[in-house]
């Protein structure tokens, strides 16, 4: 079947858009169109300025004979800032406060529309770094894991805190939380992280560090690398930050639970 070149366009760019960081050959293309490795040379290239223009993302090419192309995500600061703001006004909402002084967050991790655009700004942050998994810990914050791996094309790993029979044998450590300052237990299956792999950290929500130390703690048994950190929402009145190198998106400043005030601003991330 003979597509016209409007129609070409509209099915690559969609089929880029699904398969980020994933070397597509020309060839595939051309097959898939009928159509000469020309044509679909200019079409990734219509494809490639439309999508640098609008700050979506870019292509990247791949020469030789098992060369192709690959789709990187790029969101510009100019279309992550309003997105930023608008989850910063949603949390500064007096009703979140629970007792404890304590944030309900769970709405939020639970939209979709949030959750992947969230993940996208955070994936465009690590588009040009090695990433072989994306790890989380098992709580809210894995809808955004899934959503920062499914632009960054890596599985995801999560971190429970017992072990369950259907992973198999685990690794275990004990870690002390940065803000309680109690001994918690984490527990991954030694299946989950090939040697030598380059690990992204993804969390909700991070007070002073301890959980993220934890992961680092454990990522050392698996002789795995961290590749970066990256939290949703950070605390900002902690006396000691455990962690320096991460990114965030929103900075939680100050809670007043007897004024019944949320105070938060953007994060790290337009530092980088």
């Amino acid at each position: 079947m003979k597509f016209r070149r409007s129609e070409r366009l509209i099915d690559m760019t969609n089929y880029l858009l699904d398969h980020p960081r994933h070397l597509v050959p020309l060839t595939f293309f051309a097959e898939r169109y009928s159509s000469a490795k020309s044509s679909i040379s200019e079409d990734l290239g219509i494809i490639k300025e439309t999508f640098e223009q609008r700050g979506v993302g870019t292509l990247q090419t791949v020469p030789g004979a098992a060369g192709g192309v690959k789709f990187f995500v790029n969101v510009s600061n100019e279309e992550a800032k309003p997105f930023v703001n608008e989850l910063c006004n949603l949390i500064a909402k007096p009703d979140r406060l629970l007792p404890g002084g304590y944030l309900y967050l769970t709405d939020i991790l639970g939209n979709p529309t949030i959750v992947q655009k969230a993940g996208k700004i955070i994936a465009s942050a690590y588009a040009n770094v090695k990433i072989d998994v994306v790890m989380t810990v098992a709580t809210k914050g894995i809808p955004l894991a899934y959503a920062v791996a499914s632009q960054l094309n890596t599985p995801v790993v999560i971190v429970r805190r017992d072990s369950k029979v259907t992973e198999g044998p685990t690794v275990s450590i004990n870690y002390v939380s940065g803000s309680a300052k109690r001994i918690q237990t984490m527990v991954l299956s030694k299946r989950s992280i090939p040697q030598g792999s380059k690990v992204l950290i993804v969390d909700d929500f991070m007070k002073a560090g301890g959980t993220v130390i934890g992961m680092i703690s454990l990522l050392e048994e698996f002789q795995a690398q961290v590749a970066g950190i990256a939290v949703l929402v950070e605390a900002e009145e902690i006396e000691e930050r455990l962690i320096d190198e991460y990114i965030s998106l929103v900075k939680l400043e100050n809670v007043d639970v007897k004024e019944k005030t949320i105070n938060v601003k953007e994060g790290n991330y337009f530092n980088k």
